[in-house]
This record gives structure tokens, sequence and C-alpha cells, in this order.
């Protein structure tokens, strides 16, 4: 039988404006041809269905947490189209609690703004407590809670409202290793009734784990969506690459590569003829090394691989 689709992206794209302080941002309002833009997503499509696991993995600042909260519907996206088929929940550290409240209070705001009724949220706060398991401290604000506190009362809250997909981001990188299986035991068992888990995290093992397909983000882009093991040997290669350069390098690699974030999809034809009153001299050298150091690292890998295709 044929799986529904629950997520899709067409093309989707999410720009933010960049203003250096306030003065800047209502000067900007009066000059709309000047925008200073920083896309996180570039022209990202794919398809993800009932009861798959995807795994999202990308070095910081790659876009894994705005497609996360493009699906959760946290964020808007600025162009393309992005279809749900189902309720999301939303499972990060800091994801949806209000820092004044006892854990207690948010359990019952967070199931409220879910439309569950007082009754309901009576029937499931003593299990939400029991599965987060932080002692006294369900009755303590918030704020005075560790990270891996929230994400304790983040998992059991998520959970417990019973959604059609289940995203995680980074929220099983904090908490102790009794409450990482509790939480594996719970996915899995979310997995055997046919829901869709999308698994945010910079811990391959655990993707790896949990996951039957991964997405591989890259400063904005999709470099590549398939079988675990596939995407995770290519990530693997990248990473054991990059971790090898040197610190000035890796500086150098990630000016490049926000700079090109500043140009829209339809536009990364021109980077290379663009005008100079647009870029600095500065920023047209880091472009040039990194280039070569790609060329380089495309060299170095190409006996047995295609591994330079992805950029």
């Amino acid at each position: 039988m044929e799986k529904s689709l629950k997520v899709s992206f067409k093309h989707v794209s999410k720009e933010y404006d960049l203003f250096a302080n306030k003065t800047e941002s209502m000067m900007n309002a009066l000059r709309s041809n000047d925008k200073k833009l920083f896309y996180a997503l570039k022209d990202v499509s794919f398809d993800i269905y009932e009861g798959e696991a995807i795994g999202i993995i990308g070095l910081n600042g790659s876009g894994k947490s705005t497609v996360s909260s493009i699906i959760a519907g946290i964020v808007k996206e600025t162009a393309g189209e992005v279809k749900i088929n189902g309720v999301a929940s939303l499972i990060a550290i800091n994801a949806g609690f209000k820092e004044a409240l006892t854990g207690l209070e948010n359990i019952r705001l967070k199931c409220l703004m879910q439309g569950l009724t007082n009754k309901q949220i009576d029937s499931l706060i003593p299990k939400i407590v029991e599965f987060a398991d932080i002692g006294d401290f369900i009755n303590q604000p918030i704020k005075n809670y560790s990270s891996g506190m929230r994400s304790r009362l983040g998992f059991a809250v998520s959970v417990h409202l019973d959604p059609d997909i289940l995203i995680i981001d980074e929220a099983l990188s904090v908490g102790d290793e009794t409450f990482y299986h509790k939480c594996v035991e719970k996915i899995e068992s979310f997995k055997a009734e046919g829901k869709t888990i999308i698994f945010v995290s910079h811990s391959l093992q655990q993707v790896k784990k949990l996951c039957d397909r991964i997405m591989w983000m890259h400063y904005g882009s999709l470099k590549m969506i398939g079988e675990k093991e596939e995407v995770a040997n290519f990530y693997n290669e990248f990473v054991k690459w990059y971790n090898d350069q040197s610190d000035s390098f890796k500086k150098t690699y990630q000016t490049e590569m926000k700079i090109k974030q500043k140009f829209p999809p339809d536009k990364m034809g021109e980077i290379e003829t663009i005008s100079a009153t647009k870029w600095s001299l500065s920023d047209k050298v880091l472009l040039g090394v990194s280039a070569c150091a790609l060329s380089l690292f495309g060299a170095l890998i190409a006996t047995g691989h295609s591994f330079l295709g992805l950029f």
C-alpha cells in the first residue's frame, strides 16, 4: 500500500532582513530596493512520507532548525510551497516555554494551545510529570531549569500530545543516558504506530540508529537526501576533510558560504561577475581562496568517489 505524503517542500526559501541596529532598520524601510538579506534556506525541495524517520544533519548554521521550525509552523517560508498533512509537534530545548511559569503551568499552557480541554489535560498531567521525572522542579519556574530539565519536559509534553509528525531538534543532545534510552523507546513505539519522525541532530550515530533516511543541509541548501548509510558516508568524508583543515581555512570557508547566503537562489550565477561596489576586495579574495580549496578537496577524493558534485 502506498504511503501518504506527510511533509512536502517545493523550492522553499527563507530569507531574513539583516540590520545592524534599529536606525538601519528604519532607514531600510525607506529604501526598499537596498535590503540586506540573508537566506537561511535556498530553493529546498524534499518529500517525507507516513511512517518515515528522517534525520537532518549539517554544520552549525546549515538550516536544520529553520527546516524544523517551518514544518512545525513556528516560522513561515518566504518563497516556495510547503504542505503539512497532519499535526506537527516540535521538541526543542527552548521551544514554547514561558520562562516565568512553572513546569506544571507550562504543561497546561502547551496543552491548551493544542486545543485540549482542561479535563483532558488533567488526565495527561500525571503521565507527563512521570515521564519527565524532574522531581520538585516541576513546581519551579522554567527559568530555573537546566537545559536537560527543559529537554525532559519538552519531550514529555510533546510525545503525550500524540502528534502525527514528531520533530526532535537537538533535544536528545542533553540529559542523562537513562532518559535518552527512555526517549529512544518512545520514538521506536511512534515509528511502530506509523507516525512520522523528523530528527535534527549533530550526532550522526544517533541519526543512523533512529532514522531510515538522512537529509544533509549545508549553509541553507539541501546537499543530499537518501538512504542513511549512503548519506552518512558522504557526510563523514566531508567532516573528516573539514576537521583536518587549519582554523584560518575554516574561517575563510565559513565566510565564503555566508557571503553566498546573501544572494537569492536565482542570482547565484551572478556571484563571479558581480560589481565591485557590492563586494569588498576581502570578500572577493575569500571567495577565490575557498574556491581553490574546494577544487583541491575534490581532486584529493576523486579516486573512487563523486563527492565534488555535491559542491
